[in-house]
């Protein structure tokens, strides 16, 4: 199974994780999240980054989340990628991450492909009311 490390802005990873603990009904395997606060020194929790990477790494990769690409949490996820084993997508959404649960026992390239696509797909204008 694929783990999931988010590393985004203050508490939105965490939030996220909530949000899908409610959607689900249970705390899925192998998540964790680092919020990155403004006054965060990115090489000082650098190595807090790499040992919440340790512990959902099962074996099978990491897929890292983070919000916004270019900004501290996406530069400091950046860091952790290693290619083929642990990935990164930038733009984590709770559809993008609810796809990404579903497909974590695909294989790597199949979850990232269907965590984006699940981000774009859940992007959407509302219908009016009938």
């Amino acid at each position: 199974m694929i783990g999931i490390f988010l590393v985004t802005h203050g508490s939105f990873g965490e939030s996220l994780i909530q949000t899908v603990c409610h959607v689900l009904n249970k705390r899925p395997p192998l998540i964790a999240q680092l919020g990155v606060a403004a006054q965060d020194d990115p090489h000082d929790i650098l190595p807090l980054a790499q040992l919440l990477l340790k512990e959902v790494d099962g074996g099978d990769g990491v897929l890292v989340m983070t919000d916004i690409f270019g900004a501290t949490p996406g530069n400091l996820a950046l860091k952790l990628l290693e290619p083929d084993h642990i990935e990164g997508v930038a733009g984590v959404s709770l559809p993008m991450l609810l796809r990404a649960l579903t497909y974590r026992e695909k294989g790597m390239e199949t979850m990232l492909q269907k965590a984006i696509s699940g981000a774009r797909d859940g992007v959407m204008k509302l219908p009016p009311p009938t």
